[in-house]
């Protein structure tokens, strides 16, 4: 265990499962011991917690049911955390769907409004409930500062979706929390609050592995130069780099973490 995260209390989103879990275990290995996790199952969500309390015994864990496109979700379970620890140091943005991979002339609207109300309502409801809080409080360190957002956008946030997997929404709305970052990102740095964005590539969550003979996806996956998919504990590891003290300059950015997939 590193102490990166030691000093602070932390808070994600989307926890129950995929990259928000493994985040999670990431952040309890690297010094959170006052951890607060969302998701909208309440299996999935104790699930994570049983796995937390079994490899760390001394973590205290908040788990609470939230649906990230409910306002009053979000806003709660903000409130809880702090009445609960006093504060949140490192939020982690990454509740998220999919959606249909269709291009916009298929694409009912209703389908559109899903990915939107998620992706990008949600995330931009639970950052606004964390600045509420962070910019009130004391900061950790002067490296620290106030507090640290990370808002899980998408290597499909920097670059379009490709012709043979067409995710008009998708990536759409993580072009949209790409531009959320880097404007709040700038406003709010002045106070001594970092936003950043993590922009994962293809991972090897359950998900993903259960389209990957599909045939929009094979050739996707032939573009990565590493050969490989991603691990769902480098993407966590990235998430608690941009977390932590070490991440201290960077601002407004987005950490693209794809095995070189928009580099070719």
């Amino acid at each position: 265990m590193t102490g990166l995260l030691s000093k602070g209390v932390g808070y994600i989103t989307g926890a129950g499962s995929g990259i928000g879990q493994y985040t999670a275990y990431a952040f309890a290995a690297n010094g959170v011991r006052k951890l607060a996790i969302t998701d909208f199952n309440p299996t999935n969500l104790q699930a994570t917690v049983d796995e937390l309390k079994k490899r760390h015994r001394d973590i205290e864990v908040l788990p609470i049911e939230m649906n990230c496109a409910v306002e009053a979700d979000v806003d709660r379970s903000v409130k809880e955390t702090v009445d609960r620890f006093g504060r949140i140091d490192f939020a982690v943005n990454n509740a998220g769907i999919g959606g249909a991979p269709k291009p916009t002339t298929e694409m009912p609207l209703s389908e559109w409004q899903k990915v939107m109300d998620v992706n990008v309502n949600g995330v931009w409801m639970c950052q606004r409930a964390q600045l509420r809080v962070m910019l009130k409080q004391e900061p950790i360190s002067e490296r620290q500062g106030r507090g640290s957002i990370v808002n899980v956008s998408s290597m499909l946030g920097t670059v379009g979706a490709s012709i043979k997997a067409p995710a008009v929404a998708y990536a759409a709305s993580k072009h949209a929390v790409m531009g959320l970052t880097k404007t709040d990102g700038t406003l709010n740095a002045p106070f001594g609050v970092r936003i950043n964005a993590l922009c994962p590539g293809y991972v090897a969550t359950p998900l993903l592995h259960s389209h990957t003979d599909n045939e929009f996806m094979r050739p996707e996956l032939e573009k990565i130069p590493l050969g490989r998919l991603g691990m769902m504990e480098e993407i966590a590891d990235a998430a608690v780099f941009l977390s932590s003290p070490m991440a201290s300059f960077m601002v407004a950015s987005g950490l693209v973490v794809d095995g070189g997939y928009t580099a070719t």
